[in-house]
């Protein structure tokens, strides 16, 4: 359920700390989440009732970088220029808590984590964007693979989801809080498609400020 990692050029050079230098799990969790679903494959349809003991823990693990990212966000005084981390990581913890409190949903946590395998690869065009790279043909083969990654571990699994959890639709209980967490996340993660599309396919449409200024939230 996470937003791809990104930080704008103004908020960087506000806290002097450079994104690489920052905690980065993303290699870890998609790694899990595939031995996760590789141990316990019924999390997969059993995503309300399904449990492991490796799922479990990540989500753990999960929510715990999701409350370090925000501590460290505020302490940083950078709410202002990092909102959308925020946002983001509060309706992720509000998600994961049902999974470490209540044992329930933790296949549906399991599945979310799915998309760092996209963040990897929107993590090196960040970089390569950095560097002014973005002629090399490794940025334009990995605009290509962000795509397909996008589609296969963010897009596709968000919506099977949403499928799922709308069986709670006018039910006064969990499924129904995690529902409406869900649909909006649904909304964030096309507003952040969109703005890649356009960013990497469309780039004349894209502000001038927003190429000065950001590097993967345009």
């Amino acid at each position: 359920m996470r937003p791809s990692e990104r930080e704008s050029t103004v908020g960087r050079r506000q806290r002097g700390v450079p994104p690489w230098r920052r905690p980065r799990t993303a290699p870890f969790r998609p790694k899990s989440a595939g031995v996760s679903v590789w141990q316990t494959p019924e999390m997969l349809v059993e995503i309300e009732t399904a449990w492991s003991l490796s799922g479990y823990l990540l989500v753990c693990f999960s929510t715990g970088y999701f409350i370090h990212d925000t501590v460290d966000i505020v302490v940083s005084r950078q709410a202002g220029a990092s909102w959308e981390y925020l946002v983001h990581h509060v309706m992720a913890m509000g998600a994961f808590f049902s999974g470490i409190f209540w044992s329930k949903f933790v296949g549906g946590g399991v599945l979310t984590l799915l998309v760092e395998v996209s963040n990897i690869f929107l993590t090196i065009r960040m970089m390569m964007k950095i560097n002014n790279a973005q002629d090399l043909l490794l940025y334009r083969i990995n605009k290509y693979v962000n795509l397909v990654m996008y589609f296969l571990f963010r897009l596709a699994p968000q919506a099977y989801l949403t499928y799922f959890f709308l069986r709670y639709a006018g039910q006064r209980t969990l499924g129904t809080f995690l529902l409406g967490i869900l649909l909006m996340l649904d909304i964030m993660i096309l507003i952040y498609f969109s703005r890649l599309l356009r960013s990497d396919f469309c780039p004349d449409r894209v502000p001038s400020q927003q190429h000065k200024d950001k590097f993967l939230t345009e």
